[in-house]
This record gives C-alpha cells, sequence and structure tokens, in this order.
C-alpha cells in the first residue's frame, strides 16, 4: 500500500512538472475533473468544430452543421452524451489508448509514453486542463 503512495505521489509529481494536472483512472473513466472550474459548453464546442486546434473533425462527424466535410473515420459525436459519462468521456480525451491500443485518436492530455512527437511539442498537452473539460463539458450536451 506504501509503494502505491509513493508510485502514485510521484506520478502526480512528474505530471505537474510537465504542466499536466494529475488524475486518476477507476476503471473506464476518469471521474474527477482536471479543474476547479466548470467546463464550458460553448467553448468546448468551439474547440470541436476548430480545424486547428481541435481536429476532431478530421476524424469524427457531430451536429455542427456550418462545419463542411466532416469525418468519417470515427464515430459521429452525436449521441455522445447519451453513451458515455463525463469521466468516461473524459478519460477518451485524455488517452483513448488506455481502452483500445489500436485507436487512431491522439491522446489530448496525455504527455508520457507518446511516440513520433516533434521536439517542439515534447512534454506538452494538446489541450490544457480546462480545454479537456470544456470538450467534455460540450460532449456531455449531445443527447
Amino acid at each position: 500500500m506504501k509503494l502505491l503512495a509513493l508510485a502514485l505521489g510521484m506520478a502526480a509529481i512528474a505530471a505537474q512538472a510537465q504542466g499536466v494536472a494529475a488524475y486518476s483512472v477507476v476503471g473506464d473513466a476518469v471521474p474527477l475533473p482536471l479543474t476547479t472550474v466548470p467546463g464550458d459548453a460553448a467553448r468546448g464546442r468551439a474547440l470541436v468544430a476548430n480545424r486547428q486546434a481541435g481536429l476532431c473533425l478530421l476524424c469524427h462527424s457531430g451536429p455542427i452543421p456550418e462545419e463542411r466535410f466532416q469525418g468519417n473515420l470515427a464515430p459521429d459525436l452525436t449521441g455522445t452524451g447519451g453513451r458515455w459519462s463525463e469521466g468516461q468521456l473524459r478519460l477518451r480525451l485524455i488517452d483513448a489508448r488506455r481502452l483500445n491500443p489500436d485507436t487512431l485518436m491522439p491522446a489530448y492530455y496525455r504527455t508520457d509514453r507518446l511516440t513520433r512527437v516533434a521536439t517542439a511539442a515534447q512534454g506538452k498537452p494538446l489541450f490544457n486542463a480546462q480545454q479537456v473539460e470544456d470538450v467534455v463539458a460540450f460532449l456531455t450536451t449531445l443527447r
């Protein structure tokens, strides 16, 4: 038990050094938010729709009619909030490979154990903690 606590403490220190808040995976979810500020669904929608920031619509399609040329490589985002809990959605954004090692979905928040990362991007998450929470807030509205 002491070894587990030590390992978790070391992981938290390493995460903070990389600018990434510590989080715990419980089953198939990260049940606790990464921030104390609640996610904002409008900001999350803007991130999902943004082809330079989120790139979500490169692979996914969803109920964002103003964006043309949506992807078909990954599941449609419509109904996402009815299929998964906030914690399950959070884990999918942080590190979808924990659920499916063969997924094409990038780790939007995890910074360790990644391969083929540009030198300038190493140790930096694609989304910060608030952006993860904003996207989760948006996805949960899709029922």
